[in-house]
């Protein structure tokens, strides 16, 4: 097995290039690598197939932990700090013992026919990630996220997915008029208008669109819907998280195989 490259010095250029993706939220369209931090999104990355550039350990991890020998061959680099190091590597109050760089995924074409989530300016990373863990949970193929919304690589939408991301096509920076180019219904939730959640046939395949959380969807977008859809809330709230409501419309739009 090769021996892993040992780094002690805090201002190592690959530990600051590593801060940098782990503080500022877009640094990865700058510097065109993710950082993933913790085994579960590594795990998660290397199931799907995608190749990590450099798999970081702990010195702990490295020496306690056997089973992640096997992702070394998947690695270009494997690279061993020391733990007290890597606590300055993460913004989290228990750093992880192991994280990776990937190469940041290009941009996919986007599917005419794919079962499509749409995001207008969604802000809070932490809904945009629960989104994409529902996508891919009930079978959705692509998220196309308007310009204005959470930076989709960023770290906290990546520690939200849980690893969704890799299960999905994602595209960044759109407007609305590209949109055009999907062959499927747009539908929208409303909470006065349009079809009731569990009254009526759905679609499938469709994209839905999810607007800003305080905003809701543009007007524009809004009129290029087919249908806005109505979820029945009998408690009387008036309006569900967007992430919340996203996880129903998607569980019932699931493809019925």
């Amino acid at each position: 097995m090769t021996e892993p490259l040992i780094l002690t010095a805090r201002d190592n250029p690959l530990l600051q290039r590593i801060r940098k993706l782990g503080q500022d939220p877009g640094a990865y369209r700058k510097l065109g690598q993710v950082w993933l931090e913790g085994d579960h999104l590594v795990g998660a990355a290397l199931q799907r197939g995608r190749p990590l550039e450099e798999l970081v350990f702990t010195e702990s991890a490295w020496h306690e932990r056997a089973d992640w020998r096997g992702w070394v061959a998947r690695a270009r680099r494997v690279v061993v700090v020391p733990d007290a190091l890597m606590k300055t590597l993460s913004t989290l109050e228990s750093p992880p013992r192991i994280g990776a760089l990937l190469a940041l995924p290009a941009d996919a074409c986007l599917a005419p026919q794919a079962f499509s989530v749409v995001l207008d300016r969604l802000q809070d990373a932490g809904n945009v990630g629960s989104i994409l863990r529902s996508a891919a949970a009930f079978g959705v193929r692509q998220v196309l996220a308007i310009k204005g919304t959470a930076a989709l690589w960023s770290p906290k939408v990546l520690r939200a997915g849980m690893g969704a991301h890799f299960a999905l096509q994602l595209v960044e920076g759109l407007v609305p008029e590209d949109l055009a180019g999907l062959a499927v219904p747009l539908l929208a939730t409303s909470s006065h208008a349009g079809l009731v959640l569990g009254q009526a046939a759905l679609p499938h395949p469709c994209a839905w669109v999810l607007g800003h959380e305080g905003r809701g969807v543009d007007d524009a977008l809004m009129a290029r819907c087919a249908h806005t859809v109505s979820i029945p809330q009998p408690g009387g709230e008036e309006s569900l998280n967007v992430a919340a409501a996203a996880a129903i419309c998607l569980f019932a739009s699931r493809s019925p195989g």
